[in-house]
């Protein structure tokens, strides 16, 4: 530290003004410099947008949720829309909106066949207008989960159209498409992710079709017609897609996914898939190159198995780490994978968008998460974790907690691990470990370090009393304060843990 900067720090947090005056800082002022944004772990140019937003959608992690309309269970809870503004406000950029045929021919997003309370689909997308953009610029991907008959599909194409007019996405951005754009060409716009019929390239000429004058009207009438006729056979085949909604799918067409070889041969790039957490667990197992490949290629939607009838959730770190792009959580329910979600959107100022590590983009790399590489250049992470600050207790008739801190890496297999600090007796004001802990890491750019703090407990079990997860690259050096934060994710101010922290990249 240069003596400008001793002097500045002292001018802002020094309250004594002849100890200012003199350069020098007291105790008091030491306090509130330690207190201050400046000492905190995270690093001041992680919370911008510092990432190159450049590349094709594909090449980023998305922050998404899965039911996003509901707020506790998946059978008998209530569908609200504080569902989509919650997770709006905490920077999701992909919701997925499950619609259902309504009364009076009015679409509802619910859980189909359980008894979950009913919301308008209009009034959904209303409140998704209003808050879309309030946390970040970057595009939001409507994912819908769609069992509506064609005609409120229409409808549904209707109020899409009306409610996000110019943002909602309706055509391409370039006249030949071949990759999926960035998130910088797509800021403020709105995607609408659903099966489509056909390709983009038959919808522009359908579209360009309609645009002709008068003077082709028997032509155009005719191949109208004929795109209409084939439509319906498709509809009582299949699909069962109405045209205007199709329409409004460009580049997030969701496709079933079959192999990996099926893929190769024939997705498109605006194909997406959206695979189970249990199928893809075991591609991840059986078939961990292919699945980084396609990756690369394609968007990927990992989304709960369907008996977490109690909207619990995976751990999304196997998934981040073979490059799955969005993969969706319950946002309602805390712990562990949503206090890891969170800790790892907090990255490129919570835009919810995160550039995968070059090793994931890079068709020439031959990462294996569940290999350690021969060119890897590991990080040595020390921690010593010095004291407690005011550590939230929930039950607040004493401060007699018995407190210990667990810290936590999560990350490719190899990399993760757990060590914990010695409990400290009867005092959760001012807690002292001054313990010291290395982790050895080999994968830093898809790590994230999780401090855990828990009051020991004898006959019902450890208690949980508050968290902070941080991607590892975002954590700054030296003397900082770590903020704690509840299960449900609010922040405990003043509750804090002061550390040393120390790693060479």
């Amino acid at each position: 530290m240069t003596k400008t900067i001793a002097i500045e720090i002292i001018q802002k947090y020094e309250p004594i003004e002849e100890v200012r005056t003199a350069h020098q800082m007291s105790f008091e002022g030491f306090t509130r410099y330690m207190d201050s944004p400046e000492c905190q772990l995270f690093k001041h140019e992680c919370k911008g947008v510092y990432q190159d937003m450049t590349h094709p959608l594909n090449d980023y992690f998305i922050s998404s949720s899965h039911n996003t309309y509901l707020i506790s269970d998946q059978l008998v809870g209530p569908s609200d829309i504080w569902g989509y503004v919650s997770a709006l406000v905490k920077g999701c950029r992909c919701l997925e909106i499950d619609c259902w045929d309504g009364a009076q021919n009015e679409p509802v997003v619910y859980h189909g066949y359980t008894l979950t309370s009913k919301l308008l689909f209009k009034t959904v997308i209303q409140a998704i207008h209003k808050y879309a953009f309030m946390t970040s610029d970057y595009p939001v991907v409507l994912s819908l989960e769609n069992h509506c008959s064609p005609s409120q599909q229409e409808v549904m194409a209707d109020n899409l159209q009306t409610t996000f007019g110019e943002s909602l996405l309706a055509d391409t951005l370039d006249d030949f498409p071949d990759k999926l754009p960035s998130p910088e060409a797509l800021k403020f716009k709105v995607l609408v992710k659903n099966k489509k019929i056909g390709t983009l390239k038959e919808t522009r000429e359908r579209k360009g079709l309609d645009k002709h004058e008068d003077s082709q009207d028997k032509d155009t009438e005719a191949k109208r017609a004929i795109g209409v006729t084939l439509f319906k056979k498709k509809k009582t085949r299949k699909l069962k897609i109405a045209l205007a909604l199709s329409d409004l799918v460009i580049y997030t067409k969701a496709e079933k996914f079959r192999n990996f070889q099926h893929s190769r041969l024939y997705q498109q790039f605006n194909e997406n898939n959206s695979i189970g957490e249990t199928q893809a667990r075991k591609l991840s197992k059986l078939k961990v190159q292919e699945f980084i490949f396609h990756t690369r290629k394609f968007i990927t939607r990992i989304y709960p198995r369907a008996i977490r009838a109690d909207s619990s959730n995976f751990n999304p770190q196997e998934f981040w780490n073979i490059g799955c792009q969005m993969v969706a959580l319950n946002f309602q329910t805390p712990g562990l994978p949503m206090d890891l979600q969170n800790g790892k959107f907090l990255d490129n100022g919570g835009s919810g968008y995160i550039l995968k590590p070059q090793f994931l983009r890079d068709a020439k790399s031959n990462f294996n998460p569940n290999k350690v590489m021969r060119d890897s250049n590991p990080i040595t992470l020390t921690i010593r974790l010095i004291s407690g600050i005011q550590l939230p207790l929930n039950n607040a008739s004493s401060n007699k907690a018995d407190t210990s801190v667990i810290i936590e890496v999560f990350g490719v297999p190899n990399d993760q691990a757990k060590q914990q600090t010695r409990v400290i007796k009867k005092n959760a004001f001012s807690p002292r470990w001054n313990e010291t802990f290395t982790f050895i890491i080999h994968v830093p750019e898809l790590a994230l370090i999780r401090f855990v703090v828990e009051n020991q407990g004898l006959i019902a079990g450890n208690e949980f009393l508050g968290q902070y997860t941080i991607p590892l690259l975002c954590m700054n050096k030296g003397y900082r304060r770590v903020p704690l934060f509840s299960r449900m994710g609010e922040s405990l101010e003043p509750a804090s843990l002061f550390v040393y922290v120390w790693y060479v990249k």
